[in-house]
Formats: structure tokens, sequence, C-alpha cells
């Protein structure tokens, strides 16, 4: 689902903008998940999981689909393939946004963990 990116910058900074949303979408869905997980028995890492993939289908979707359309897509017209560029914000560093947008899904959903009580010392010993 594409959302409002008009005001997102171009580039680096733009991919950056991009991926604080999905960390703060994904922080949010993370506290609604644990929410409901808890009551269900869920453990902690199907509820990162849960979190970050709902996080990418509404913030990273549109970029995604972009960035397979164009890639996998035969554009035979060019007049087309303006058209579809036009749509589309920032086109020459899409890929750069689909990587901090998962980048920033992950940190999201792994800080709603580690703020929810995760024992984060004992995941880094590998217990």
């Amino acid at each position: 689902m594409h959302y409002d990116q008009s005001w997102m910058g171009y580039g680096l900074v733009g991919g950056l903008e991009a991926g604080a949303i999905s960390a703060v979408v994904a922080f949010l869905l993370y506290l609604v998940v644990y929410a409901i997980g808890r009551r269900q028995g869920w453990v902690p890492l199907q509820m990162i999981a849960i979190a970050f993939l709902l996080s990418l289908l509404l913030t990273a979707s549109g970029d995604m689909w972009d960035l397979i359309y164009f890639n996998y897509t035969r554009m035979d017209s060019i007049q087309f393939l303006k058209a579809k560029l036009a749509e589309v914000h920032d086109p020459d560093n899409i890929g750069l946004r689909v990587f901090w947008e998962m980048v920033g899904a992950l940190v999201g959903a792994g800080v709603g963990w580690i703020l929810r009580g995760g024992d984060w010392r004992g995941a880094l010993r590998g217990d």
C-alpha cells in the first residue's frame, strides 16, 4: 500500500525516513501482537515475526511491488514506462528505500520485544 511519500527526501535520507516509519509501525504492532499473543501462549519469536511481517505489509508493500514490477515486467512502450515512473517517488533509489524499510521493521519489532521485558542478554549469550 502506498502512503503519501511526497514529503520524503531522496536517496539515503528518504530511505532512512521510510525505515523510521517502518520501525515505529513495527513497534506499535509488536505491542498489539504482544497483548494478543501473551494470552495465546505465543513465544517471543512468533510475536516479533508477526509484527515484522505486518509492518512490511503496511509500510513497504507498495515499494516492494514497484521494485518487483519494474524489474520483471516487459515495458513495450517508452511512454508507458514514463507514466509508471512518474507515479513513483524517487524511482532511482527504490531498492535502498525497501532495504531500509525492512531494517526499520526488524529494529522496531526488536525494540518492542526488548522494552516489553525480552531477555536480550540471554539471547546474546545464546540461551
